[in-house]
């Protein structure tokens, strides 16, 4: 049997996905053992039951000054500043995606301009964006959505454009319009892959908006990570990156579950 014809059980699976991350758990925990006995205050890699006992205090116990538990407070400015940006970019690409994908006129017009967009590193823009938009909430979710926006009007375009021309040819025949045609036969087909791109946008929407926090924010968990730097608390830095991975691999699963529930069809191209 050709190997690559094995396909594993679901305890085999199970046990293969679990393996790298047990592995990187040990290594960390051999590393650390190693600095830590050379040096009981080494601050660069804390032992695993330090880090589960800052994790335990942050998460509980509230900041003496506000008397609000700050983790949680710094993870819903998070998460609302990605969902807002996030959002603007999925529908404002749906919308553009449409518009390329199905008119000529509107494909030669924006495609190669959005091309170069996309090729702007977002992070260089960062400067011009808070002396433009200022320092506050709108910034942030400026750079998210300027960040993903262009790559996700290029997937999503190109998948209108691959659209079978029968399914248009013969959705004119039976008399579509152009409105039609947009709503009842390339935005049903459109969805699942703005699911699947939105998954993939996840993972820069986060860099994005911990850049932006790091330098302009007094809340949020950029903002957090950033501040505990100067103390070398890397205790409270590996909590809260260990959360934000979390948190992605959640957004991640939940976007799966509901391409799973609502387009089941297109599972398998996913």
């Amino acid at each position: 049997m050709r190997i690559i014809n094995i396909k594993p059980g679901r305890p085999l699976a199970v046990f293969l996905m679990l393996l790298p991350f047990a592995a990187v758990f040990v290594a960390y925990a051999i590393g650390s053992e190693i600095r830590l006995a050379e040096n009981p205050s080494d601050k660069l890699l804390p032992a695993p039951g330090t880090v589960w006992d800052t994790a335990w205090r942050l998460i509980t116990e509230a900041d003496r000054r506000s008397g609000r538990i700050l983790f949680w407070h710094d993870t819903g400015a998070s998460l609302m500043r990605l969902g807002l940006g996030i959002t603007i970019s999925a529908l404002t690409a749906l919308v553009f995606a449409l518009l390329i994908g199905l008119l000529p006129l509107a494909r030669s017009f924006l495609a190669q301009f959005v091309a170069v967009l996309s090729m702007i590193p977002p992070l260089a823009l960062l400067p011009i964006l808070f002396i433009v938009f200022g320092l506050g909430e709108t910034s942030k979710v400026v750079l998210i959505v300027v960040g993903t926006l262009p790559c996700l009007i290029r997937d999503l375009g190109q998948r209108v454009v691959e659209l079978p021309q029968e399914l248009r040819v013969k959705a004119q025949t039976l008399g579509a319009s152009s409105w039609v045609l947009a709503l009842r036969v390339a935005l049903p087909q459109l969805m699942p892959r703005l699911i699947q791109a939105v998954r993939l946008q996840i993972g820069p929407a986060w860099l994005f908006l911990i850049a932006a926090e790091a330098i302009a924010s007094d809340l949020g968990l950029g903002y957090r990570i950033f501040l505990v730097r100067r103390y070398l608390a890397m205790d409270v830095i590996l909590t809260y990156v260990i959360w934000i991975t979390i948190l992605a691999f959640l957004i991640d699963w939940s976007f799966r579950w509901v391409s799973r529930r609502v387009f089941p069809w297109a599972e398998d191209s996913l």
